[in-house]
């Protein structure tokens, strides 16, 4: 089908417009060939306004010379992402789709084949946080949303998958955006290929770019942060793809911009930065000003940027300076040349009246602090500043200049210091990036100035935009490239595809005899001038190139054709600034500075080149090296060949595009939409201005030249089946298929090729079929609509007929019926009015007779009430005037004794007065002060002293510090002194200025003295009136007694009220707070998990490395032998949290040295060992900090648990008191504010008249006072901490009585410990055993026995004396409790003070008995030593005695002792007769014997040796937390506390190493997270504590530990047991990621819908995508990995609660990962896409159901998901539709909702596209609900990394202790059950 037949009715096309550009339209008739109109109608929408603003009318369009116009893309197509994607290729659907795109929907970027068109927002997006970075990483080109992150994670998959170096070119005009997206770019390779190593070279990298800005960008009309310059960042990387350095090169930077700006622009930034500084101590010796007295910074008129601080800024360049390695000393120097060169500008040059010569004065201030600053001598630069030399062949002639040429030298010198300063300042930048190590790969980012053309173009635009050709014509040979590999690749038949190259513009700038070559033959002219070379150039190529014109009116200028535009180039200046050169002299007084960087500025490139250039970056420029002699090098006749700046740029331009060829490169085009910045504001023109000059118009030409639109077979078949015949389609063979149909629908075989995987159609087939596509669709509609028209038709008819027989059948008899009810009414009528009339008459009878009657009583009632009441008046009237005449004589006499009163108060109040008058007199006297200063003045008299010291010695060193460098050290300490005088003489000012305030303050003291006479007077006065009121307010009091009364009642009520919600408030804020601290503790366990997974890997890497550098060093050293004798050996591992750091380590590093000579890997291991240590370092640091962050945890727990308990118990108690307590409480305050006030007053008096009489000694008084203000407030705190202490006594009280307890249980526990106390050691350690006989060990032993009856009755007095001691605690605890009160409110500092005493006592008695308690222990064990060898020897003398026949009974009948027990021992013996018994301990059960030393081997046995599924499917469950527990359970029964701490590390590094070593297994972690909660769970239940205890069994109970308090090691134990979790929860994500977005967003799990939605048609390179074959995951696969996950959980029986936890954290990451890819995604937000993943989501919903997780929140957690599906199919047209969508989408962000809705795009002619205007008014709702969500920075993507707050319920164990058995699988033969 040609393109003629598409003029049909009804098409639209384009048409041009005067300010649109373009203007769409609707073709109102068919066309023919030969028409020369074509009747149109201007749509009338509101972007196609017409210039007058009304709508368009219907018209005629001419057709010149038979052209049609454009015609418009499908309403399907509009906002794709990819231009190439469109039907029609051309400028108008270009622009249309870019302003679609960043007006309506707010994208920014577009896609344009392998380009990226930037549009610059001029509004900061949420869009380039780390989040879009890592959803982007992986992802090839066209799967997300068109991205800055795409283009780099492109280059980044290339460089990875071909090892090939990659290029991203990023052009643009200034304004465009073009620094912004590189440094985006930069940002995104810092974050994808972290650096390995520790100098973190990827932080380097992006420090670079605030020095850049600041030395390389200013403010220009179009853009506020212009690059002057271009730069080439080349970012390498080693061979695991990580950053390990990089380096930059720049090119043709700006120098005319340091001299001269435009008007509203400025200079560089630096010079801005410096100035805004010049007020800081450091910038003094600069003698820097404001921007707006200097002449470089004050040309154009503009020395601010709004919204911008400089000062600010200078601070991110100075610390960026730092951190690339520039010294402190080098930052100085800089700043010194800057200065310099500002103060250059400010020189005045005098003209001299006589002669053309000038002169500056030697004594000019800028001059001198200009060669001050740059270390040169003043009286030489202001000669050669004003004179040149000439040198002949005979002699040297010295030529006066004159004031212009003067003012051209000055310029010149300072453009080039400022260049030669850029450069080296560059090289200092790549000196901090470069790398020791060889570099694998590249990425260079090239950030260079777009096409320029403005209204006068001289040399610097004419060196851009011969940039701009060389690199259009890189692009343009590029894309060539690409589309005919595409092709190739398919093996469709093609031809070479014609595009327009521009290599005949190239060759008219750089070949021979070119205008390059032509302007440096003129610059060699010894006459040479801008005339003459544009005469050349006239003569050359005027009638030979078609791209060189001349202006008709002009011969100072010429025009050259670019690609982008015709340009006019005015010649004035070329000459000069491609020569640009300085003047020798001034550089020879440049290299003798006496400060290094000044000379290194000159002197080496000297020595490289042999003329000074600037302009151009150091590594694009080929020096000419000197001659040994060290002249310049001659040409022919003597004279110095110079390299001029064309030359240098053609050199750095050729080089350039060599390594720009030798990479694969990237594009992105920056646009700037409008000249105002405004924020997402299009302009067509300027857009079409910049879409022409950057390439993108050419890339849609050479697209639209081939086959633009590229459909797979998969995809055309399911979008145009509704076009296929039965006979067409073949199952299984999608090709065969579409090839039947395409040979049908379009006839000529040109239009379309079919490929291997693809079929490629010309311009506008797409668009075709897509009309007959709808054409078929509105047939199909007409069809059904007419058949049920007619149905709908008939069957109302039908309908009808019906109802009007049924209404006449209805009609009729309703007319009989009425007719028979008339006459039946009339008959009833005539019966009804003779019956009423009879009743009417007897009832108005009735009614007269009985009102007669009642009027009668009344009257008379009336008549005796009235008498009655007359004879009441008279008696009470008798009795009231009683009361009152008693009444008012009561009232005289109250009021004369209060007027009594009132005058006595009065004349004490004024003895009063005159007694606080004269101890305000006494206080103000010298005498009293100079008390209180005494000792001052000695501390100012010796302060002074220092301050004269430390000045003369500031001045001392300031004398030393020109000296040599040898002398750096001491000028830092001098920098030191010097900053502490500058300190103490800034204290010093201080001090003045408060004894001026304080003289003020006296002065206002006085005039109060005088206010407060006049008030006096006043008061006298006062008094009479009051008299005279005290009658009035007499009656007042009455009534406002009543009503004090009432508002008591009332504020009762009210108190009780907000008593009980404050308790309420209280407690929820307190759950809030737990919380919250629950939530953030897990996630520093998370962060510490984190650092001992780097600190492993690191100590891996030391390890890999110590092998390699062995390796190494066998491998170079001569004899094996010896260097296998030298190696050293592989350090092992000693623990699991620690490395081995010592001098051993050293030594090794000694060795590798000396014996292998690698010197990389020697300090290679260097630096690991040291970041080793360090992280060791800060791994202790954080175990601490979790250490401390646990007990605190802990402690607060307990307080509140114990506040809590008061609240409960204690509530009504608080309620009837808490009224009384709230006025005492207020009338305290009130007095304690009085007595402030008073003390305030009083200090304010003293120090008035003190600062009266104080004249020298002013600074001590000061010094007094402020230690005076300072002892206040130390007592205000201590007062708020006594508070504080007092409302904590509560609390303190249950604490201290379970102290006490624990200390009684101790005691009592080693009664058998109090021979200590006695005296009995010395007794017992005097006897010698072994020397004695048989009868002397009877009678020692007699003596023993007798000793322990004597140690248990002392013991038992000292028991009851302690239990005395302990009573008599509790009630002056108690009595201490209930006296606090009355106490405070008496006397609140004593009491505070008591309280404070009371509790050091109760402390220090607390410590005495815990001493008390382990010195009776250690004897205890040693006192059970002794009687078991005593023991021993009874009975080896028994065994004796009963050999020889003596009766062992004999001389023991008299003991009284029958037996001793050991503590703890299993053999008792009896000593009391014969035979010996032998006494077994009661049955101990549930607990694990084992010897010390043997805990490790069963850790290992239970926890390491141990798999899951074993023990899942035949064991008990959580086997192993109740084993770990028995053991410990027996190290608490022996009472042994190394043996608990020995157990414990072992099973928490067990469990750690479990966790470590199978990380990325789930059933050992679901395992142990099962059991690590099992153990936590028992160390509850058996701790003994109340709380845990009511839910064992007797049993149970009977097996709580006795000895030790594990609770501090159960915080250790929760936090294992979240890092478990976090890990179980990270690998189930891990998981199920890859399947996510299949599953729920890409598979289609209803089928037929598919054939609705539409490709994306993304063009990308194919070799970017990963050619393995891509798994199939959906919705079944996610959930049977979820039923396997659960189904393993509940095998190992981890709780349920921690199950739902688990699934509920899963379903938030599934929400979250789909969530923001559909964000992202285009092509899924449409209906169809919405069906499937609502059908998907409830799958989940269903599996939830199924596996009982219903209850635990899960289906929220889908509830974004569901809400965004709805937000895509439900209605949006009208206001009532907007409200809902807000209502409805209550977990989704207003950012999601806006972008949903922009991102929504019909598949099919009838589904309609969002209204913009639909989008502004859900936008305006959500602002009115939900306000507090537009502040800042909207959030768009969900948060992948969020986890909630794990929480571990207690769940008690079934299982007694004492039933569980050893299986013998687990080999557990050596503990034994007891």
């Amino acid at each position: 089908m040609t393109s003629v037949e598409l003029y049909t009715q009804r098409a639209r096309v384009w048409i041009p417009h005067p300010e649109t550009v373009w203007r769409s339209a609707t073709v109102l008739s068919d066309y023919k060939e030969g028409d020369k109109v074509l009747k149109i109608r201007t749509d009338d929408v509101e972007e196609n306004l017409d210039s007058d603003g009304e709508l368009g009318d219907e018209q005629d369009y001419i057709l010149k010379e038979g052209k049609l116009p454009p015609l418009c893309n499908p309403d399907v197509l509009i906002g794709e992402n990819d231009l190439t994607s469109l039907s029609y290729l051309h400028e108008p659907a270009v622009l249309h789709n870019l302003q679609i795109r960043f007006v309506e929907r707010n994208q920014i970027y577009t896609y344009c084949g392998i380009v990226l068109v930037a549009i610059n927002p001029y509004e900061e997006l949420s869009i380039y946080s780390n989040d879009f970075i890592h959803l982007y990483s992986g992802h090839n080109m066209g799967e997300m949303d068109p991205h800055i992150f795409a283009i780099a994670e492109e280059a980044f998959k290339q460089m990875t998958r071909m090892n090939k170096n990659q290029s991203i070119i990023v052009t643009g005009e200034s304004g465009a955006g073009k620094t912004v997206s590189a440094k985006y770019t930069m940002r995104y390779f810092a974050t994808v290929g972290g650096s390995s190593l520790e100098s973190q070279v990827e932080k380097k990298v992006l420090a670079s770019n605030p020095i850049m800005e600041a030395i390389g960008n200013a403010k220009t009309t179009r853009n506020d942060n212009s690059s002057r310059f271009g730069k080439y960042i080349q970012i390498s990387f080693n061979k695991n793809f990580h950053i390990i350095g990089a380096h930059m090169r720049t090119y043709l930077l700006e120098k005319s911009r340091v001299v001269s700006q435009a008007p509203d622009e400025r200079n560089y930034h630096i010079f801005y930065q410096l100035c805004a500084c010049a007020d800081l101590p450091q910038f003094k010796p600069l003698k820097l000003m404001s921007a707006e007295h200097f002449e470089y910074t004050r040309v154009g008129n503009c020395t601010t940027i709004d919204n911008v601080d400089d000062q600010k800024e200078f601070q991110e360049t100075v610390h960026a300076l730092t951190l690339l390695g520039v010294s402190t000393k080098y930052q100085s120097l800089m700043f010194r040349i800057i200065s310099a060169i500002l103060h250059m500008g400010n020189i005045e040059i005098m003209e001299d009246e006589r002669t053309d010569s000038c002169h500056i004065s030697v004594e000019d201030p800028h001059l001198v602090t200009m060669c001050g600053l740059l270390g040169i001598e003043a009286q030489q630069m202001s000669k050669w500043f004003c004179n040149r030399k000439i040198t002949t062949m005979a002699e040297v002639l010295i030529k006066p200049l004159t004031c212009d040429q003067a003012l051209a030298s000055r310029d010149a010198l300072a453009k080039h210091i400022y260049a030669k300063l850029f450069e080296w300042i560059v090289d200092k930048i790549n000196i901090a990036l470069i790398t020791q190590e060889k570099p694998h790969s590249f990425v260079g980012v090239l950030d260079i100035y777009g096409f320029e053309t403005f209204e006068i173009n001289s040399f610097e635009q004419f060196c851009i935009n011969y940039a701009n050709e060389k690199l259009q014509q890189q692009f343009c040979q590029h894309v060539f490239k690409l589309e005919q590999e595409e092709y190739v690749r398919e093996k469709i038949e093609w031809k070479f595809i014609d595009f327009t190259d521009n290599q005949p513009c190239i060759d008219l700038i750089e070949k021979k005899l070119g205008i390059l070559d032509l302007l440096d033959d003129e610059c060699r002219m010894p006459k040479g001038s801008d005339i003459s070379w544009v005469q050349k150039l006239y003569d050359k190529h005027l009638k030979t190139s078609n791209h060189f014109e001349k202006p008709r009116t002009s011969t100072t200028a010429f025009v050259i054709v670019h690609f982008a535009d015709n340009v006019r180039y005015e010649v004035e200046g070329f000459l000069e600034k491609n020569r640009d050169t300085v003047h020798e002299e001034q550089l020879n007084i440049l290299k003798a500075s006496q400060y290094e960087l000044v000379a290194e500025l000159f002197i080496e490139k000297e020595e490289s080149s042999h003329e000074v250039k600037a302009g151009v970056g150091k590594h694009g420029v080929k020096m000419v090296k000197q001659t040994s002699l060290g002249g310049k090098p001659k040409g022919r006749g003597g004279k110095e060949m110079r390299k001029t700046v064309g030359n240098q740029f053609q050199s750095s331009l050729v080089k350039l595009m060599t390594i720009l060829n030798s990479t694969t490169p990237h594009y992105v085009r920056c646009i700037k939409p409008n000249d105002y910045k405004q924020s997402f504001t299009f302009e067509p023109k300027r857009a079409v201005q910049q879409l022409r000059a950057c390439g993108v118009l050419e890339t849609i030409r050479i697209s639209a030249a081939g086959y633009p639109s590229r459909w797979s077979y998969t995809e055309f078949h399911d979008r145009y089946r509704v076009l296929m015949r039965s006979k067409e389609i073949v199952r299984g063979k999608p090709r065969v298929t579409c090839e039947n149909v395409l040979a049908r629908l379009i006839p000529e075989p040109d239009k379309y090729q079919p490929g291997k995987t693809k079929i490629f159609f010309r311009a506008g087939q797409v668009a075709y079929l897509e009309k007959l596509r709808a054409d078929k669709l509105r047939a199909c509609a007409i069809m059904v609509q007419k058949h049920i028209r007619g149905w709908l038709c008939k069957k109302q008819y039908l309908r009808k007929r019906n109802a009007a027989m049924i209404l006449q059948r209805y009609a009729r008899g309703m007319k009989a019926r009425r007719h028979a009810n008339f006459l039946r009414r009339t008959k009833a009528a005539i019966q009804i009015q003779r019956t009423w009339r009879g009743y009417v008459s007897r009832s108005k009878y009735t009614r007269t007779w009985k009102a007669i009657v009642k009027i009668q009583s009344f009257t008379r009632g009336l008549l005796a009430r009235i008498l009655y009441r007359k004879m009441l008046r008279n008696a009470k009237a008798t009795i009231l005037q009683a009361h009152i005449r008693g009444w008012l004589v009561r009232i005289h006499y109250n009021k004369q004794l209060k007027a009594i009163v009132y005058l006595q108060c009065c004349v004490r109040r004024m003895y009063a007065k005159r007694e606080l008058k004269a101890l305000k007199i006494e206080a103000r006297s010298i005498g009293h002060f100079k008390k209180l200063n005494q000792g001052m003045e000695n501390k100012i008299v010796e302060l002074q002293r220092k301050l004269d010291t430390a000045n003369k010695e500031t001045k001392s060193l300031l004398t030393k510090a020109v000296e040599a460098d040898n002398l750096r050290q001491k000028v830092q300490k001098l920098e030191k002194v010097e900053q502490d005088a500058k300190q103490t003489q800034d204290h010093a000012r201080s001090l003045e200025e408060e004894i001026e305030h304080l003289r003020k303050l006296l002065e206002e003291s006085q005039a109060e003295t005088k206010i407060v006479k006049d008030e006096l007077e006043k008061e006298k006065n006062d008094k009479d009136e009051a008299v005279a009121e005290l009658t009035n307010e007499k009656e007042h009091l009455i009534e406002s007694l009543a009503e004090l009364k009432d508002e008591m009642e009332a504020l009762k009520v009210e108190s009780q009220k907000q008593l009980e919600e404050s308790v309420l408030s209280a407690k929820t804020t307190v759950e809030e707070e737990l919380e919250k601290e629950r939530s953030s503790h897990q996630a520093r366990i998370k962060e510490y998990n984190r650092l001992e997974q780097r600190y492993d890997n690191l100590k891996d890497e030391l390890e890999l490395t110590r092998s390699q550098a062995a390796a190494a060093a066998e491998a170079t050293s001569g004899d094996p032998g010896s260097n296998a004798s030298s190696a050293p050996p592989s350090p092992p591992e000693s623990a699991y949290n620690s490395i081995n750091t010592n001098a051993s380590d050293v030594m090794e590093v000694q060795n590798l040295q000396n014996g292998s000579g690698s010197h990389e890997s020697v300090n290679l291991l260097g630096r690991m060992q040291k970041k080793v240590k360090e992280l060791e370092f800060e791994k202790r640091e954080l175990q601490q900090k979790v250490l401390e962050k646990m007990q605190e945890h802990a402690e607060e727990e307990e307080n509140r648990k114990i506040e809590m308990e008061e609240r409960e118990s204690e509530s009504e108690r608080e309620r009837t008191v808490a009224f009384a307590d709230g006025f005492k409480l207020e009338e305290v305050e009130k007095d304690n504010e009085k007595m402030k006030q008073e003390l305030t007053n009083l200090r304010k008096s003293v120090a008035d008249s003190a600062s009266s009489a104080m004249t020298k000694d002013s600074s001590a008084f000061k010094e007094m006072y402020n230690q005076m203000l300072a002892m206040q407030e130390e007592l205000e705190v201590r007062r708020s901490e006594v508070i504080q202490l007092k409302s904590g006594l509560a609390s303190m009280k249950d604490s201290l009585q379970k102290y006490k307890k624990e200390n009684v249980a101790k005691i009592t526990k080693s009664t058998m410990t109090s021979a200590d106390l006695l005296g009995s050691r010395n007794r017992m350690e005097d006897i010698n055993v072994e020397k004695l006989d048989k009868n002397d060990l009877k009678t020692v032993l007699a003596k023993v026995y007798d000793h322990n009856r004597m140690l248990e009755a002392e013991l038992e007095a000292e028991r009851k004396n302690h239990d005395i001691e302990i009573e008599e605690l509790h009630q002056r605890f108690n009595l201490l409790q209930t006296d606090s009160n009355r106490e405070y409110l008496r006397n609140g500092d004593s009491f505070d003070g008591n309280i404070q005493l009371e509790l050091q006592r109760l402390s220090t008695e607390n410590f005495e008995l815990e001493a008390q308690v382990e010195s009776l222990e250690k004897q205890n064990r040693k006192l059970k030593r002794q009687l078991k060898l005593y023991n021993k020897k009874l009975n080896t003398m028994e065994s004796e005695m009963g050999g020889t026949g003596i009766k062992p009974s004999e001389s023991n009948m008299s003991l009284g002792v029958q037996n001793v027990k050991v503590n703890g021992d299993s053999d008792t013996h009896s000593i009391a007769g014969n035979p010996a018994v032998k006494h077994k301990d009661a049955e101990i059960s549930g607990m694990l014997k084992y010897k010390k030393g043997e805990d490790s081997k069963a850790v290992k046995a239970i926890i390491l040796d141990l798999k899951p599924r074993s023990v899942a499917v035949s064991l008990l469950p959580g086997l192993p937390a109740h084993l770990l527990f028995m053991l410990l359970r027996f190290a608490d029964h022996r009472n042994d506390d190394t043996m608990i701490k020995s157990l414990l590390s072992h099973i928490i590094n067990g469990i750690k190493k479990v966790e470590k070593q199978h990380e990325g297994e789930f059933e050992y972690i679901s395992f142990w997270l099962a059991n690590t909660c099992r153990f936590l769970h028992n160390m509850k239940q058996y701790s003994g504590d109340k709380e845990f205890l009511k839910d064992s069994t007797p049993a149970q109970q009977g097996h709580c530990l006795r000895n030790f308090d594990l609770s501090e090691y159960r915080q250790v134990i929760s936090d294992m047991a979240i890092s478990l979790y976090q890990k179980l929860v990270l690998l189930i994500m891990h998981e199920i990621k890859p399947m996510i977005v299949p599953a729920m967003l890409e598979h289609d799990t209803i089928q037929g819908l598919s054939s609705s939605v539409k490709p994306s048609g993304m063009r990308g390179r194919s070799s970017s995508r990963s050619t393995e074959p891509e798994n199939i995951f959906t919705v079944e696969s996610i959930i049977k990995q979820l039923t396997a996950y659960h189904i393993t959980m509940n095998q190992h029986r981890m709780d349920q609660v921690l199950v739902q936890q688990v699934f509920k954290q899963v379903m938030y990451g599934i929400t979250a990962h789909t969530i923001n890819n559909q964000l992202l995604r285009k092509e899924l937000c449409n209906w169809s896409k919405a069906m499937q993943i609502r059908y998907n989501v409830s799958q989940l919903e269903d599996w939830i159901r199924k596996s009982g997780l219903n209850e635990a929140g899960l289906r929220d957690m889908l509830e974004p998901l569901v809400q965004a599906s709805q937000l895509l199919q439900v209605k949006k047209q009208s206001e009532q539709d907007a409200l809902e969508i807000c209502e409805m989408c209550s977990r989704l962000t207003p950012a999601q909702i806006v972008k949903l809705l922009n991102m929504i795009t019909p598949t099919n002619d009838y589904e309609e596209r969002v209204p913009v205007k639909f989008i502004k008014t859900v936008q305006g709702k959500l602002k009115q609900q939900r306000p507090d969500m537009f502040g800042g920075q909207q959030t768009l993507l969900m948060d992948n990394g969020f986890m909630f707050g794990v929480t571990f319920p207690y769940a008690p164990s079934t299982i007694s202790l004492d039933r569980i058995t050893i299986p013998e699988s687990l080999n557990l033969g050596y503990l034994k059950l007891v």
